[in-house]
């Protein structure tokens, strides 16, 4: 697998990482990976109510991007305390293909010496409470999955910005998203490499990819045409 690059290295918004998974699926043959980091955002899944999901007048107030993905799943917010982590692989069938993900990295939280599970939601678990969620978006002949991984995120913007149904909230035996969550932060103590969000995110390029590839500046000026497609609210 390959860890997909950029040349400048700048931030950006998250539409544009959605794109580039479109268009690393479409462009490039191998299996790829990448991680990227971007101001506090919502992101909310293909299907989800808006109005249900989301404190839209906190977002705003607060400058909360909120953008709509094309894969399933639940609402997200991320900021650059978070990891988001882009696994494109052939299409293959979406159990399989997603377990496979699923299992690497909770296998990767282990190897530092946390007792991660994957969880039958998509989640990845660490002492019973959420460090990752997942979703997974099929194409004609690739599929990609996409996910978090909470390091320093702040978790009081989190909780202000996205409120899940009550229903769901019971179904996980919580009574706030905030109690249902922890920071990887919080285990310095188990590793070294949870020292900073850098060193976890050269733990896992190391843990999944064996090679890079760095796209060109042609090949990202085609990507920012792409973001364009993605909803913003």
């Amino acid at each position: 697998m390959k860890y997909v690059t950029i040349p400048d290295n700048a931030q950006r918004r998250l539409p544009f990482y959605l794109a580039m998974e479109e268009y690393v699926a479409a462009h490039v043959d191998e299996e790829s990976f990448f991680m990227w980091r971007v101001a506090p955002t919502v992101i909310i899944g293909r299907n989800q109510v808006l109005e249900n999901e989301v404190n839209m007048e906190y977002c705003r107030k607060a400058g909360v991007l909120v953008v709509r993905r094309k894969s399933g799943g639940g609402c997200v917010y991320s900021d650059m305390g978070n990891l988001m982590i882009s696994f494109i692989s052939d299409r293959g069938d979406v159990s399989a293909v997603f377990d496979r993900y699923m299992s690497a990295l909770a296998a990767s939280l282990c190897d530092l010496g946390l007792p991660a599970v994957a969880s039958v939601r998509n989640d990845i678990m660490v002492d019973g409470r959420k460090v990752s969620g997942n979703a997974f978006h099929q194409l004609p002949d690739r599929s990609i999955v996409h996910g978090t991984l909470l390091y320093s995120t702040d978790l009081e913007a989190l909780t202000e910005a996205i409120r899940p149904p009550v229903e769901k909230l019971q179904r996980h035996g919580v009574e706030s998203v905030r109690q249902r969550v922890v920071n990887l932060a919080e285990y310095k103590d188990v590793s070294p490499v949870l020292d900073s969000a850098e060193t976890l995110e050269d733990h896992l390029v190391s843990w999944f990819t064996d090679g890079r590839i760095e796209l060109t500046a042609e090949q990202v000026a085609e990507i920012e045409e792409m973001e364009k497609e993605y909803q913003i609210y």
